[in-house]
């Protein structure tokens, strides 16, 4: 069965070599990103590839958010950069990445729209990729509209990364987060809380024809279902400073049904359990594999290994499996 990785992390050479020079030395999850040879290295990512039946990868930008690496001159240059060398290697290796997306610098609203339409109309990327905040700032901020506003015309999907780090302390007292606690859970967290803004903010209330692909298996969201569904039905009962008593009605659907709009990927590090919790939650017709390679410890091939253990571990049918496998992908993105 034909095996199309939705959300796998690569630097092409052009852009590792301009993020080095915008960035200088590698901290946190960009020297984890550089330590990984798959991730730059060609020859290394065909041979792991190579392990698998019918695999294929949509390429994306690894970590950092460009914003991170400089001013809009320098992030808009890393877009343009990452974006032409993903359209490049597509076009040299269309059997092995047969589509790419372009990671959108959003501290650059004056570019920004344009760079979609020229990575998409020109450049022939499946969708963009966003992260799950601009600096900290929540992607409902009203300055960030007319990014959505375009992917909206376009019909195309948008790819969203958990972004944290370790100044995002664990607790009030404290000035760091912990023992990488802002990475194991603080990235679920916040693909939820991305999620929960995009709803209760009417952006998909406005704009209903967005499509978000959400990394992880859509984070703690699945899990949570019942606080989602039930928990915010009573929505505002817990808030004094704010009257949100109204806000329910005015979304236009159940909200449990605008969070059902989402897509999820499998990217769950191989286990079972987050998988089946998020395709009960989305459904099995939005759910895309995902791998995350290269980030695991043999340095590509487990995590691609252990996804499609995962998801062929599933107590679902063969068509289910299908538009998991490839299917879904290839229905929202138009490459089918």
């Amino acid at each position: 069965m034909r095996k199309l990785d939705a959300f796998n992390h690569i630097w092409p050479v052009p852009f590792y070599e301009a993020l080095k020079d915008a960035m200088g030395s590698m901290t946190d999850i960009t020297r984890r990103s550089e330590a990984v040879p798959m991730i730059v290295d060609l020859d290394v990512r065909f041979r792991v590839m190579d392990q698998f039946d019918d695999y294929e990868q949509i390429l994306s930008l690894a970590s950092p958010p460009l914003e991170l690496a400089g001013g809009p001159e320098i992030s808009r240059k890393l877009s343009q950069i990452g974006s032409d060398s993903m359209a490049e290697l597509c076009a040299k290796y269309p059997k092995r990445f047969p589509g790419f997306i372009a990671t959108i610098a959003m501290n650059d609203l004056d570019g920004a729209v344009d760079e979609i339409d020229r990575a998409i109309n020109d450049l022939g990327a499946v969708g963009i990729q966003l992260f799950t905040n601009v600096g900290g700032k929540p992607l409902d901020a009203p300055e960030f509209r007319p990014v959505f506003e375009r992917m909206h015309e376009l019909d195309k999907p948008i790819w969203v990364h958990p972004s944290r780090g370790a100044a995002s302390a664990d607790y009030a007292t404290e000035d760091k987060s912990l023992y990488e606690i802002w990475w194991t859970f603080g990235w679920p967290y916040e693909t939820a809380a991305c999620q929960a803004r995009l709803v209760w903010s009417k952006i998909m209330t406005d704009l209903p024809k967005l499509k978000f692909i959400f990394h992880h298996a859509g984070g703690i969201v699945p899990f949570n279902a019942g606080r989602v569904d039930a928990g915010w039905s009573q929505m505002g009962v817990r808030t004094s400073w704010a009257d949100y008593s109204k806000l329910p009605g005015e979304l236009g659907r159940p909200h449990g049904e605008i969070f059902r709009s989402f897509y999820a990927d499998t990217a769950s590090f191989g286990a079972v359990a987050p998988l089946e919790c998020a395709q009960q939650f989305y459904g099995s017709e939005h759910l895309v594999f995902a791998s995350d390679a290269p980030f695991d410890p043999e340095k590509g091939p487990m995590y691609i290994r252990e996804t499609i253990r995962a998801i062929e571990a599933m107590d679902i049918s063969d068509a289910d499996r299908q538009m998991i496998f490839h299917g879904n992908l290839l229905r929202i993105t138009g490459l089918g």
